[in-house]
């Protein structure tokens, strides 16, 4: 593979955006190698519904769009990055114990962690923000043919 492989999407900052970030993002892994049911391919998806949930939610329609970036160095570390036009870093939100919301980022951190990753957030030039996991990239490596196909 190589040493550093990129993918993104630009979707609405509508609902129905939530599912099609978790199906674009798996797709990708799937083509890098991860298979299906790997353990970490559920927490992956699970992340990426809590980043463009708020993506979508906490931006107060101030966002007409939001882009999912992902990315993989060196079969190592994986990236995924959710990124909006909005100013506001996200912010943990008082939750009462009957509350459906209020506790995606404490999520999306815990389940990082688990996995020996990390969360960071970050402004963009733009003024916006990038949310974005960092884990380690659990595949097997399938070696790339010369006319581009993946080995089994």
């Amino acid at each position: 593979m190589a040493d550093h492989q990129e993918a993104s999407v630009t979707l609405p900052s509508d609902p129905a955006s939530v599912s099609a970030a978790r199906t674009y993002v798996s797709g990708v892994l799937a083509e890098w190698g991860l298979p299906g049911d790997a353990d970490v391919v559920d927490t992956v998806r699970l992340i990426v519904s809590e980043l463009a949930t708020n993506a979508v939610q906490h931006t107060l329609g101030l966002s007409p769009t939001f882009r999912v970036d992902v990315a993989l160095d060196r079969d190592e570390l994986l990236r995924i990055g959710v990124t909006d036009s909005h100013p506001r870093f996200p912010r943990r939100l008082p939750a009462a114990v009957q509350q459906d919301n209020g506790r995606g980022m404490v999520i999306i951190r815990w389940l990082a962690a688990e996995y020996g990753g990390s969360l960071s957030v970050r402004r963009t030039r733009e003024g916006g923000k990038t949310v974005a996991i960092e884990l380690p990239w659990v595949a097997p490596v399938r070696p790339v043919t010369a006319g581009g196909q993946q080995g089994a």
